[in-house]
């Protein structure tokens, strides 16, 4: 028989994959424990997970035994056979299972809907598909945790056991994923933002981040970078209130399509609502005089305080917060200047994303359910922003369904050193608040016409770019970034006043340098400094006085030998000029 390949890269055969993967895990559970109750089983990124309902409490040392389980499947090889059932029958056929939760689903589909099954040796699942052929397509296959789900993710539901896994063609790509994962591990922005002393989250403000001196000066170099690129491009800084009042969020659409994700206040016996998005407040600036269109397009950017709910379970770290500065922008323009505005926002992503060593692809992201204003007004909008990139030549895929709801997007995700991929950056076209605040601008007629706006944020939110950067640089940020770029370590008393002199002198070019003064010995505090992952790490002993030289260790290369101090001082400031990586 043909060995059947997999084209991994191909994400619908990916998720057919997966799925598999998932129908044999449920068989392997119901084969340990046949009372088992099956819920859902999706493929997901980067694996699949199935929710168990089951008395017993599966352990992680359980997940090697459905593991094994599952294996015997694999090699077993059943044929994946789709039959369909009128939905009586179905609802019978999974009543005689004791499948409470499949006859819900059942009965939750639409009367049309055609109900499908899929069958492998002794089991047989309710499912849509697709799948792959057969049980043995799966080579190799992880059950990497388990976690508590609610039911249709509920709370007022019962708690189920859920099994989350991965799967790969091969155990070569299987455990170079594995190996992946493990140094995400160590790379976790939360572990090392700790270490470094970058920030903190306190129990009494879940989601709420804490920056320490070490975490302000990565992010002052970070958001005086931003403004340095963005003056440079035409952009006009602003500022507006954390709070405004209710009938801005209800003009602005806010309030119907978002009112669940904001925080809200009274003042004087009136509602207001602490800003989730800068927007609105944007638009007010821009609406406080009538423009020509000889004064377009106008470019404020801010770096503005946001605020939004999120449940407690998706809290993680910086990556996730309730509180965070989106690095803001909004462009007013006239709708001939769609493209050459866009262009230029996509060449100052492509700037800053380079600037950091960080690919990234492009997303569409098209009308969703909830959006404001008419199909006409969105297929202009999605036409416009489809022009644009196509003009620059740079690919996209389309996103269906995933566009804000007052207008269309471009979405930038961004790879890190492990290839995992970041939503930051996002360039949104706005037909609808232009309406919504009856902006304007005088046209060459004399007349009053509508002026289209770009949303847009390079970083997505200053919290969580840093999130990313902890974990794309593992601490070891550039030295333009370093929190500590020069760590002088004496190796005795008698070597101190060397060492301030030579601070002194890196203090007085701006560079940024601490000392270790402590009678320690000399290894505790080179492994402390590294730990801290201080960029250079100097060791100053009796030679290196009398010689005018330091001892220096670069965190990401190593040993770079002895240097005289003004050579090494001359390095550092032309390696933090140029900002290189």
């Amino acid at each position: 028989m043909a060995k059947e390949k997999i084209d991994f890269n191909d994400k619908e055969i990916r998720d057919s994959y997966r799925h598999t993967s998932s129908h044999i895990l449920a068989q392997a559970v119901k084969r340990i424990w046949p009372e088992a109750k099956l819920a859902i089983g999706p493929s997901i990124d980067n694996g699949f997970y199935y929710d168990i309902d089951l008395d017993y409490k599966i352990t992680e040392q359980d997940l090697l035994k459905i593991q094994k389980e599952m294996k015997k499947i694999m090699q077993a090889n059943y044929p994946l056979e789709r039959f369909e059932l009128p939905r009586a029958e179905a609802i019978s056929f999974m009543e005689e299972r004791g499948e409470d939760y499949k006859v819900e689903l059942i009965n939750d589909l639409p009367e049309d809907a055609v109900i499908s099954f899929y069958k492998q040796g002794d089991f047989t699942d309710l499912c849509a598909g697709p799948h792959v052929a057969s049980t043995g397509v799966v080579k190799a296959v992880k059950l990497t945790s388990i976690a508590g789900a609610y039911w249709r993710g509920d709370s007022d539901n019962k708690m189920l056991q859920r099994i989350y896994g991965t799967s790969f063609p091969s155990q070569q790509e299987l455990d170079e994923y594995l190996a992946k994962i493990e140094e995400a591990k160590k790379r976790d922005h939360r572990m090392i933002g700790k270490e470094m002393d970058i920030f903190m989250i306190a129990d009494e403000g879940p989601g709420f981040p804490f920056f320490l001196p070490n975490g302000m000066i990565i992010r002052n170099e970070l958001e005086s970078f931003w403004k340095a690129e963005h003056y440079k491009r035409g952009y006009e800084e602003i500022r507006t209130p954390l709070i405004l009042n209710e009938q801005l969020w209800r003009t602005s659409g806010h309030w119907d399509h978002y009112k669940e994700n904001m925080y809200f206040t009274e003042i004087d016996d009136e509602d207001y609502a602490i800003k989730p998005m800068n927007c609105p407040g944007s638009i007010l600036a821009f609406k406080r005089k009538m423009w020509s269109y000889r004064e377009l397009p106008v470019r404020y950017a801010e770096l503005g305080q946001c605020h939004r709910h999120e449940l407690s379970g998706a809290l993680h770290g910086l990556m996730r917060v309730r509180t965070f500065v989106q690095d803001d922008a909004h462009i007013f323009m006239l709708l001939e200047q769609t493209r050459e505005e866009v262009t230029k926002v996509i060449q100052l992503y492509d700037d800053l994303y380079k600037m950091f060593g960080l690919p990234y692809h492009i997303e569409l992201s098209t009308r969703p359910e909830n959006s404001m204003g008419t199909e006409e007004e969105w297929n202009t909008a999605e036409s416009a922003l489809k022009d644009a990139i196509e003009s620059v030549g740079v690919p996209y895929v389309i996103n269906e369904g995933d566009g804000a709801f007052y207008g269309p997007k471009l979405d930038f995700h961004l790879e890190d050193t492990l290839g995992r991929t970041w939503q930051c950056g996002t360039i949104q076209l706005d037909l609808q608040m232009p309406q919504n605040f009856d902006i304007n601008y005088i046209g060459s007629d004399g007349e009053k016409h509508r002026p289209l706006m770009i949303h847009r944020a390079a970083f997505g939110s200053v919290e969580r770019f840093i999130g990313i950067l902890i974990e794309h640089f593992a601490g070891k940020f550039p030295l333009w970034l370093a929190p500590v770029q020069v760590k002088l370590c004496t190796v005795t008393d008698a070597n101190a006043d060397f060492a301030v002199a030579v601070a002194d002198k890196m203090r007085e070019v701006g560079i940024r340098v601490q000392l270790d003064l402590r009678n320690e010995k000399i290894g505790y505090k080179i492994r402390e400094a590294r730990n801290a992952r201080d960029s250079y790490i100097c060791v100053i002993g009796d030679k290196e006085a009398a010689d005018n030289t330091l001892a220096v260790r670069s965190i990401k290369t190593g040993d770079l030998g002895s240097i005289a101090v003004d050579e090494f001082v001359e390095k550092l400031k032309e390696e933090i000029a140029t900002k290189a990586m």
